[in-house]
This record gives structure tokens, C-alpha cells and sequence, in this order.
């Protein structure tokens, strides 16, 4: 294909208001281009980057008997109000309404409407199990679109949606579906991490997230230094080490803090670590008032929080709200269902430090009784010490509700926790039944009973896989495209294409290559050297030949962009050239 016929809008200087590797190389490579904020349009080249990678992905699922078909990305927004996914989705979702003020969204995602197909196709489990997926674009309102392909508004995925009578037959497509994506990432060439990912609002229990490891990424993985443990940071646990006191317990006693803003100023005006502090937040669950505890040393996790009430919807509740409710007039008004749940690391401590407040929600929510603790006081700006919640609370409700640190120790006991950060590139969930008893979805088992369709999920970002892989590859030149995707396998460059011999030598080797199966860019524009050379380095296909002044001797030079490495070969001999030099690209 030749050059002058492809628009391929190179720039020299790094465009205004990019920020990440990628988003600036695609841009200067001339691979896609801004049409609104967070909108791009994929020019040829990426266009051709895009088509591989769906080859890829296309081979690798069909092996597993999974099949395509396309749905629409207009969906009635009835199907996601049956979910409940409508209003806790948030701003994100684009809304719309067509002539008759009926309301529809752009897809960010497609369970529901896959589910909806199912319902209405499907009624038996001699039916089951099935697999399909699509590649099309989805829609997502970011409020701030950034790093390019990143986080946009509208992008390119592969959706994946599998249905299972059966717990055993959703675990052996989950596996197949892992197994298949592994090939998929090990064929485009990525460096990736399989971690324990989050379900989120997409709901279900098992969760895996595959991560490419790169600076710009938003994600952290939490991975051990000594194990093949892990984890996404919203996932990620420790192991839990409550080292046994030795400490006598105190007696609860009220003591002043009126002054302390933290639990820094607390720790140090009751000259304590901040780890003989508890730290309370309240939450508001779905509706529901929860309390959490945890060391004030600690963070909340609320991804964890949110996973362990099962809940779409999770959000602190505002502060002067929560003083409402509990002082009413300097006195005490507390609702009786409120929740209180504390981390694990909570369970061993002794005569620990906790506010007033949170002592009268826990008490209150107990039914219990303390010597020294009054309830008909106000208890703003008072802390109580002495407290030992196993002691105080027996029956408290504990679990996992905490950010872990660099340096905790690896849940497997094996190793210490490090972080670095990674794009989430894939992603696969069981998803259960939560969308197909949400909308009825059911078939007749074997013995004639009807029961909700089991579903999983598998997910690919195709056109992020764009940046994630100019992230970990490019150089201070340009693009470095593995051979597996990259949008041409070779370039040839003659250097000065009035020169006959150039030119028709050059047109010559183009048709050999094609005709042996290689995809072929010919550089045929009027172009000096050196606007060349720096466009066949900023564009990253692995191979380049460039015809010189040797070519009066049948003599080319074949350089590989990603190492820089340069041999020079006779015409007649190239081909087996290119392929003992592909072998190592």
C-alpha cells in the first residue's frame, strides 16, 4: 500500500493538552484524532492496529466454542430500571429520550439487554450452556475524559456473555474465558498481571482483572514480593497479625477532647499511637446508617464495604446530618437500626481510645449497658478510653474493611505487599444470578422446575489496548508495534523516489513481500530523507527496508525498530532476511 494514499497526519511537536505517552504519540503518529472532548476517531493505521487485535480476539474465543452477534447500543432504559442499575449507575449513563419521551441509554455495558435476549430465546437448560460476545463501541459520560483512548466517552470492547444451568458449567466457561484471554494478551504481546479484581457495579463474586503494568495507569496493583499473590488495591487484603497484649484492661472513662480536630491531635493530647485509636465513619448503605470502625492509623476501603453489605449504592452521609442524628436539642436521638461494623484489626485491641459518639451509636445499636457511659449526655468533643471492644462488644460484627500499606504482609503469608500501578485491560466475573433474577430470566431444569439463568461476564478494552501497549513499548522515537498487530509488517523506504532505480526496485520488493503474505507499507512520497526516517520511527512498524545508494548493487538495509539493530542484505536474499529477523520481534 502506498504511503501518498493514507492519510496519516504525522506532527512533529508534542500536541497541547496531552498528557500521557500514549495519547501523545497516537496523536503524532497520526493514529487518532480528538472530534470532541473524549472522542476520537481512529484514522487507517490505528484502524488496521484495531482490525489484528479483533482477529486475535475473534480466533482465541471461537476456540472455546464462544460465538459472535452484534447488539444494538441503543437500549430501552426499562431493562436497566428492572436492575436497578438506572439510578445507581450515576452521571455516567448517557440518558436520552426518542420522539414519544420514551427513555433510552448508550450502552456503557450489555447485561441487561443480553439477559433480555436470553429471557426471550432461551427456555430450557438442554439449551445450555452458551457463550456470546460482541466488539462494539461503548458509551460512558466521563466527567473528565483524559490520557486519551484511557478514559474516553465512547470506546471499543469486547463483551462477553456466558449462560449456565449450572454452577460447574459457569466455572468451566470462567475458566476457559480466563485461559482464552491469557492467550489473547500473550499473542498482542503485552506485559500483564491476572489480580483479584472488584465486580463493582457490575455485581457477582469471582473476579479477576488483567492489568498491564504502566506508569500512567489509574489502577494500583497489590502484588507479594515473595508469591504470585495479587490484587487489585480495591481488593487487596493483609494478613490480619493482632499481637496479643500483655496490657491490663482499663475501665471506660470519659475524658475531654474538645480541642482535637483528628486522631493525631487526639493520640498526642492522650499521648498514645494513633493505633490505640479508633477511628468511626458513618455511611450511608442503600439507605441504611452503617458505622465503621477501624485503627486510626487505617483507611476505609469502601469498595470492600460497599461488596460486604451487597449494596449498589454507598456514600458518607453528610456531617451535619449525622450530628441530627444523634443530638436532638444536646440530647440523644439515635435510630435504632443503625449498623455497626468494625476491620478486623479492631477485634484484638485493648484499652483502646474511641469518640463519645461512636460509643453511644455502638451501645445504642447493642442494646447494651456500660458502666461509666451515659447516654443522656452530650457527647461532642469527649472520648472514651479503657475501651476493649471484645471485652465492651462481644457480639460486634467484624470483617475486612480496610486499605492495606506497602510493607503489610502478604495475605498468604508468603512475602511483603509492593504497589505499582497498571490499565485494567480485561476483566472477568461470575456473575450469578443478579441479573437474571432481577428480570425474570429463567429456564426449566432437568426436573421441570424453573430457575434463574446463571451468567458470567468477560470483558476486553480493544481500543485502550492501543495505549496500554504504546505505554510499555514505545521509545523517545516513536511507536514500537509488536509484530502480532502492528498495522503493516513491513515499511519500505526508497530514499529518493525520483531516482528510477529506487523506485522501481522499491515497487518491485513491495509486490514480492505482498505476494508472500506480508502487509506491506511503501513510503512513496516526495519527502527527503530525513522526514522519512523520523515518520517510519514515530509510525512503529517492527521492520523497515531502506533502498539507497546501494541499490545499483542489489543491495538494501533492513532495520528492526524495536531494537535499532540494521543489517544489510542483497534483494535477492531479503525474504529469508525478514523471516529469521521476524522471529525475534
Amino acid at each position: 500500500m502506498r504511503q501518498s494514499k493514507i492519510l496519516i497526519p504525522t506532527q512533529k511537536q508534542d500536541p497541547a493538552g496531552a498528557e500521557a505517552l500514549s495519547h501523545k504519540l497516537l496523536l503524532r503518529a497520526g493514529f487518532i484524532r480528538q472530534i470532541s472532548a473524549g472522542n476520537y476517531a481512529y484514522l487507517p493505521l490505528a484502524y488496521r492496529v484495531l482490525a489484528r487485535i479483533k482477529t486475535i480476539i475473534r480466533e482465541e474465543l471461537d476456540r472455546t466454542d464462544a460465538t459472535e452477534m452484534l447488539l444494538p447500543t441503543m437500549i430501552p432504559a426499562e431493562f436497566w430500571k428492572k436492575s436497578g442499575r438506572y439510578a445507581a449507575y450515576g452521571p455516567e449513563l448517557f440518558r436520552l429520550k426518542n420522539r414519544h419521551d420514551t427513555d433510552f441509554i448508550l450502552g456503557p455495558t450489555h447485561e441487561e439487554t443480553v439477559t433480555e435476549l436470553i429471557k426471550a430465546t432461551v427456555s430450557s437448560y438442554k439449551k445450555l450452556p452458551l457463550n456470546i460476545y460482541q466488539i462494539q463501541s461503548k458509551y460512558r459520560d466521563e466527567d473528565r475524559p483524559r490520557y486519551g483512548l484511557l478514559r474516553s466517552r465512547e470506546f471499543m470492547m469486547l463483551d462477553s456473555y456466558s449462560f449456565a444451568a449450572s454452577d460447574e458449567d459457569l466455572d468451566q466457561t470462567y475458566r476457559a474465558m480466563r485461559q482464552a484471554f491469557t492467550k489473547i494478551f500473550d499473542r498482542i504481546g503485552l506485559d500483564y498481571q491476572s489480580i483479584i479484581g472488584d465486580s463493582g457495579s457490575m455485581g457477582g463474586s469471582d473476579s479477576m482483572e488483567f492489568s498491564a503494568p504502566a506508569a500512567v495507569g489509574e489502577d494500583t496493583i497489590v502484588y507479594s514480593d515473595n508469591s504470585e499473590y495479587a490484587a487489585n488495591l480495591e481488593m487487596a487484603t493483609n494478613l490480619v497479625m493482632n499481637k496479643k497484649s500483655h496490657a491490663e484492661p482499663q475501665s471506660l472513662q470519659v475524658v475531654a477532647t474538645a480541642n482535637c480536630k483528628n486522631v493525631a491531635d487526639v493520640a498526642a493530647l492522650l499521648e498514645v499511637s494513633t493505633d490505640q485509636i479508633i477511628k468511626s465513619l458513618l455511611y450511608d448503605v442503600d439507605g441504611q446508617l452503617v458505622l465503621v470502625l477501624l485503627r486510626g492509623s487505617q483507611t476505609v476501603n469502601e469498595n470492600k464495604l460497599q461488596n460486604f453489605f451487597n449494596a449498589d449504592r454507598l456514600q458518607l452521609a453528610d456531617a451535619i446530618e449525622t450530628k441530627g442524628q444523634v443530638l436532638q436539642d444536646g440530647t440523644l436521638a439515635l435510630p435504632s437500626k443503625m449498623v455497626v461494623v468494625a476491620d478486623e484489626y479492631v477485634h484484638g485491641m485493648v484499652n483502646g481510645v474511641i469518640g463519645a459518639p461512636a460509643m453511644a451509636v455502638i451501645v445504642n445499636s447493642q442494646g447494651a449497658k456500660l458502666p461509666n457511659v451515659d447516654l443522656t449526655t452530650d457527647p461532642i468533643g469527649k472520648h472514651y478510653t479503657g475501651f476493649n471492644p471484645s471485652r465492651d462488644f462481644p457480639d460486634l460484627q467484624y470483617g475486612d474493611f480496610r486499605m492495606v500499606n506497602e510493607g503489610d504482609i502478604s495475605p498468604d503469608g508468603s512475602g511483603v505487599l509492593h504497589f505499582t500501578k497498571g490499565i485494567e485491560v480485561g476483566h472477568i466475573f461470575k456473575l450469578g444470578t443478579r441479573y437474571s433474577t432481577s428480570l425474570d430470566a429463567t429456564i426449566l431444569d432437568e426436573n421441570g422446575r424453573q430457575q434463574p439463568v446463571i451468567m458470567g461476564c468477560y470483558g476486553i478494552g480493544v481500543s485502550r489496548l492501543l495505549s496500554a501497549v504504546t505505554e510499555q513499548q514505545a521509545d523517545e522515537n516513536g511507536l514500537i508495534w509488536p509484530r502480532s498487530i502492528a498495522p503493516f509488517d513491513v515499511h519500505v523506504l526508497p530514499i529518493n523516489i525520483k531516482d528510477e532505480k529506487q523506485r522501481t526496485l522499491a515497487e518491485q520488493i513491495t509486490t514480492n513481500l505482498e505476494n508472500d503474505g506480508l502487509e506491506v507499507l511503501l513510503d512513496d512520497r516526495k519527502e527527503r530523507a530525513g522526514v522519512k526516517f523520523a515518520d517510519a520511527d514515530l509510525i512503529g512498524i517492527p521492520i523497515r527496508i531502506t533502498l539507497g545508494k546501494k541499490v545499483a548493487e542489489d543491495i538494501v538495509e533492513v532495520k528492526i525498530r524495536k531494537t535499532g539493530e540494521t543489517i544489510e542484505t542483497r534483494v535477492d536474499d531479503l525474504k529469508n532476511t525478514i523471516d529469521i529477523l521476524a522471529k525475534n520481534i
